[in-house]
């Protein structure tokens, strides 16, 4: 199978759903010359750098018909338009009655690593989950980024597809057919007995290698990939865990009111999987400050495969 990066796959399958359907268009304060070569300027459309504006006219667009793709960029740029987020697009649907559909993609990249200081290395995605309306995607792989992408683009309910900023260059196999991936539904990327490790986005691949190092010691790891926050695989968490026995949850943004905090609630308000806990469960985050530009402090801030590898040592005992 052929190998492509995780930047390339949210490529293919925009330029796979915009021929798919004409009803489909970009907005973005930086229109790729590729997509714009090949749809127009009517589909591809160069908007001012006004992020409240622009995701406003996405949703006076999805309700007369159309799927707009709006692309924040990094996510810090959408907190200008939080009221059009909170008070329309989440809550529009419900408030016409259902009366019209409001299919919108926004896409905004999160995370550390590029040293890019506290207001570009943000992954507030925790602020988002908490409004009913919006379903959050973020995935790991290029083979979850096309397939998730696909799927949020042809969605009629708003969605945000948050993607790594560590990940772009990541390479990985993505089939040349066409598919999609539900929203909603998790995945084991690797079996385990002992431990269970629900790890988002590029600290996916942080579990895997941390994975790897606890297997030289005889521990045997699973790793679960939520890949969407909302809705969230409780199901698939839960067997997990009830397998295991034990959870580490590795998040890359800090840990107060976070999606790690609605991981472990998951594992302990249902009874079976709380019953079958061996140990506390532990998250693995980010520190809970400002991300500091040096390069030194921000390593230090985000968890890493040996933060992961000494969390599930921890609850080993």
């Amino acid at each position: 199978m052929r190998q492509i990066t995780y930047a390339q796959a949210g490529n293919e399958a925009l330029f796979e759903e915009l021929r798919h359907d004409p009803k489909t268009l970009v907005l973005s304060t930086d229109a790729a010359p590729d997509l714009v070569e090949e749809f127009g300027e009517q589909r591809i459309r160069a908007t001012p750098i006004a992020e409240a504006a622009v995701t406003g006219m996405a949703i006076g667009a999805a309700g007369s018909g159309y799927r707009p793709i709006v692309n924040w960029r990094i996510v810090t740029f959408s907190f200008v338009a939080m009221d059009q987020i909170v008070n329309q697009a989440s809550k529009i649907h419900y408030m016409f009655g259902g009366q019209a559909k409001f299919p919108i993609l926004f896409r905004a990249t999160v995370g550390g690593g590029g040293k890019l200081a506290a207001q570009h290395s943000q992954s507030p995605y925790s602020m988002f989950m908490n409004l009913a309306g919006i379903k959050i995607i973020l995935p790991s792989t290029p083979y979850d980024m096309k397939g998730l992408m696909k799927s949020a683009i042809r969605d009629d309910n708003p969605v945000i597809s948050f993607e790594s900023s560590r990940l772009m260059g990541f390479k990985g196999d993505v089939p040349d057919e066409e598919y999609t991936l539900p929203i909603g539904k998790a995945d084991v990327k690797r079996e385990g007995k002992d431990v269970t490790i629900v790890a988002i986005a590029w600290l996916v691949h942080e579990a895997l290698a941390a994975a790897e190092t606890l297997a030289q010691e005889g521990i045997s790891v699973e790793v679960v990939d939520p890949r969407s926050l909302f809705p969230l695989d409780a199901e698939t968490i839960r067997a997990s865990v009830r397998k295991t026995g034990r959870l580490v949850i590795a998040d890359e943004a800090g840990p107060t009111a976070g999606a790690s905090a609605e991981i472990a609630a998951l594992a302990v308000e249902d009874a079976d999987t709380f019953a079958s806990l061996k140990a506390p469960v532990k998250r693995v985050c980010a520190l809970q400050v400002p991300i500091p530009y040096s390069p030194v402090l921000e390593d230090h801030v985000f968890p890493d495969r040996n933060r992961i590898a000494d969390g599930v040592r921890a609850i080993l005992g």
